[in-house]
This record gives structure tokens, sequence and C-alpha cells, in this order.
């Protein structure tokens, strides 16, 4: 058997009284693929953070190439071939796609010269070698995510890694990108690197992983060959126990019409003549192709782009909504796609998060009443079940699939009576995304009026009532749950 490139043994970590890893052990072989899986706090980040050298271990052993490291940090896990990848790209947004891949490959004594000509046939051959085809003028802030992600993929090309940990890289990419990037991660395998392969989205596992090691807890539960074991047995080994369906949906009634636009247009969103209606109790999929308009008709309808055509109408009333603050007073909510940069503040404790939407409820004579806001956080910590040791702690130090219950809390605890979830699952464990499921339907059942927007047409076909499908800021097509199908789906995005 090939000796392992790298080997964590009785790895524990904790953090002010939580125990984040208990007792996990890991290997990981040349020229394999093997996926790192479990539920949002399981201890993954934390695992991976300790292999980098972002953090310390508390007890048990790292070993990288048959050497037991003594101590490491960031630039001693670079200097043994070790990088990652991560779900929130870390690309420096005012400089180049040259400049962030010479940032980080190249090292520039104050006084040299720098060959511009030659960092941007480096970047090119790089991206090329990632599967893009991204200019290297281009500024990084200008990139989408899926571009982000190659530019971080030619990042660790270029250092010539031997160990390659990619924490999420398919979150945010379309199932045509995701094969572009597993064909990458195949030729990298090929030659010889070890790759540690974080996903939730377990149907990818089978697909390019060799093997599967499986945490819960804080603690490893198991390794199984990645096309031998079947997708119900690592759902219970991740979860402990059985889960039925990751799309529950139930048959709710349905009341009146909570929300409808008529021809609505906002040039500054690039939405054109957008007709639809939501109904209480019902949960409508808003589907299409990245860049189809999806979440630019949330964000007119939120006021953060307001319509400038057509008309808006809650409850059967006209309305205009200039504002989030308009929006909120029509009890509107929105959990918008990005949680990091505009669901919470990751600087902020779970319990002011989940009052930011509105202080009002929480504040007396203009000052926050903190036994209110507490009060109110812990209803939706154990609503949600939250994994946070209280409603004090720093959202930022939360998993992410957490920081993700907390984005909702804030807008459930408005009591909204229209609901919209932009990718309310997106790099959220299986656990997790049944528990959100079951919640969507709950709400649905108490009159809720629901828009869940999704890349993922599993969860699109499993929970709406129906589908609007977009393309290019237009809706190209309306289908009932009974009719609508992943290839109807795709025909009416394309077209």
């Amino acid at each position: 058997m090939t000796a392992p490139v790298l080997e964590a043994r009785s790895i524990r970590k904790g953090f002010a009284g939580v125990q984040a890893l208990k007792d996990v052990s890991f290997e990981l072989r040349p020229g394999e693929v093997h996926a790192l899986i479990g539920e949002n706090g399981a201890g993954k980040s934390t695992l991976i953070k300790i292999m980098t050298g972002a953090l310390e271990a508390d007890s048990g052993t790292l070993t990288v190439f048959g050497k037991q490291l003594r101590r490491n940090d960031p630039s001693i896990a670079r200097a043994l071939g070790i990088a990652a990848i991560y779900q929130q790209p870390s690309l420096f947004e005012h400089l180049s796609v040259a400049e962030n891949i010479a940032w980080a490959l190249e090292t520039v004594r104050p006084w040299q010269k720098i060959h511009w000509k030659a960092r941007k046939r480096r970047a090119l051959e790089l991206l090329q070698r990632a599967g893009g085809t991204i200019d290297p003028d281009r500024v990084a802030g200008s990139l989408s995510m899926p571009e982000q992600q190659i530019v971080e993929i030619a990042k660790a090309i270029g250092s010539d890694a031997k160990i390659l940990i990619t924490d999420e890289p398919t979150a945010s990419l379309t199932d045509r990108e995701v094969e572009r990037l597993f064909v990458v991660l195949r030729t990298l395998r090929a030659q010889g690197l070890g790759i540690i392969f974080i996903s939730h989205r377990l149907e990818e596992i089978s697909a390019i992983a060799d093997r599967v090691t499986i945490l819960r807890d804080g603690e490893t539960i198991g390794t199984r060959n990645a096309r031998e074991v079947r997708r119900e047995e690592l759902i219970e080994l991740m979860v402990g126990r059985p889960i039925a369906s990751v799309f529950p949906k139930r048959e709710v009634a349905l009341g009146e019409t909570a929300l409808e636009l008529r021809n609505v247009s906002s040039r500054t969103a690039g939405v054109h003549d957008v007709s639809l209606s939501v109904r209480c109790g019902e949960i409508l999929g808003l589907a299409g192709l990245i860049g189809s308009g999806r979440t630019q008709v949330a964000e007119t309808i939120f006021g953060l782009t307001p319509a400038d055509a057509g008309e808006i109408l809650v409850r059967g009333k006209s309305i205009r909504i200039p504002s989030p603050a308009r929006a909120i007073q029509l009890g509107i909510g929105y959990v918008p796609e990005d949680r990091r940069e505009h669901g919470i503040i990751l600087e902020m404790p779970v319990a002011a998060n989940t009052s930011l939407a509105d202080v009002s409820r929480v504040s007396r004579w203009g000052w926050i009443d903190q036994g209110r806001e507490n009060e109110l956080a812990e209803r939706y910590i154990h609503r949600l079940r939250i994994k946070t040791p209280s409603a004090q702690i720093t959202t930022g130090a939360l998993s992410g699939g957490n920081q993700q219950k907390v984005a909702l809390a804030r807008w459930l605890a408005i009591e909204p009576k229209i609901l919209i979830l932009d990718e309310p699952t997106q790099g959220v464990d299986v656990g997790s995304k049944s528990e959100i499921h079951s919640l969507m339907v709950d709400l649905a059942e108490q009159g809720l009026a629901i828009i869940m927007i999704s890349s993922e047409l599993p969860e699109i076909l499993g929970m709406s009532d129906r589908i609007a499908v977009m393309h290019a800021g237009r809706i190209s097509g309306i289908l009932s749950r009974q009719e609508a199908t992943q290839q109807k789906i795709l025909s009416l995005a394309l077209s």
C-alpha cells in the first residue's frame, strides 16, 4: 500500500469550552481524491485549518511526507506543498488576475524590476491549466464566483502543490463548470497530487472521490470506498440517524395572492417585463442559469434596485417599494445568496444579527434591551437548531451552515408575510438542508408566501409548488409542480 502523503492521528481542538475536534484521524495518499464530509459543525473546517497551519491542535500528531511536524504554520505548510482552495476565494479585488497570481507565487524585492509580459504569460498558462479562459488583465473584483475559483486553482497549480485541499469548490458552480473542475482535479490526481475534497453535494462524491471519510460531532466515524458506499449510508453516518427525505414537501392549502408582479422592469437590475405571482402558503421556485436575472428580480422586489416600470401588488394593493426599509414595513423578508457579504455581520454576536433587520422589536426608548434581544435569539437558536454555545458567540465563529441559519433567523424575526430565499441551502450539509426544507414547509403551512431561488434543479423540483424559469432578465415560462421536469426547466432556461 502506498504510504500516505499526509496523516492526522487523534487530533483534538477546543475553543472557549467547545470541543470542535475530539478524536479525528485522517490520511491522504498520493494520486487520490479523498472526500471529507460531515454536517456543518462536524469539524471539517477546523481540521483543514490545522493541516494548513492556520490553527494549532491541542493534541494529536500531523505527519507530512513521513515527517511528523512538531509545529505548523501557513508558511511551513506552503513550503511542504500544501495548498488550499476555500469556498470564499481570497483575491485582492482591486488587483488584476495576473497580479493576484503573482502575489501568491512571486517573491519580489523592493528594487527588483517586474517583468509584466512574463507575469501575464505565466498567469495565462496557469489559468488554461486550471480550465479557464480568463483575461489576466481583468480586475479580480469583476470576476464571477466560478471565475474566482479558477484563479484560486491556478494559484495552487503554480505553487507546485503536492497536497491540494478544496473546501466546497463547487458550491457556486453550474453543472458544466463542476464537470470542468473535475477534469482539472482528475488531471492533477493523475500527476500524483493528493487531493482532499470537501463538498455537501453527495452526488459529487462518487463522481470524483476514491475514498470518503465521515466526521460527526468532531470525531471520525469511518472511511469508505467512495464508489461502493450508498448515499443513504453516508447520510446516516453523517447525521447519526436515517433521513426519510431531503425534500419533505407536503401539500398546503393556498390562500390569497400575497405578491404579484405585473410587467415589472428595472433598468438598473437588468429586469425586463417580469410578471409572476405567489400565494399565501405557496413555495414559488425561481430557476434559471447563473446570470439569468433571478437574484436581480429578488433585489427589485426588496427595493435594492427599485422597479422603474410595471406594477407591484402586495395582498392586492398596488404599492411602490423604493427601499428595503419599505419592503420590511410591507412584511417582505430577503435572505440573500452571499450570506457572508450581505446576510450577516460576522463580527457581531448571534443575538445582534438576529435582531438586525428590525431593532425596534428589541428596543426601549431608543436603547437596545439586551434581555429582549437574547430572548429573541434563543427562540430562533432553538427553532432552527443553530449549533452555538450561546447567543453571544460571534457569528463568524460558527460553521457555514449555522451562519446560514442565523441569516434566516434574522428575517424570520420580523415575522414576514412574504419571504424570499436566495440559494437557502448553498454550502449547507444534507442534515441542515433537510431541516431548512422542513422549516420552509412549516412556514408555508403557517401562511407565508415563499419565493425560493436555487441553482439546484433537484431542490427546485422537490420543494416548489410552481416554477418560474428566467432567461436574460425575463420570465421564459412558468411550470406547475406536476408538469415540471429537469428537461423542461433547462429548455426554458436556455430559450
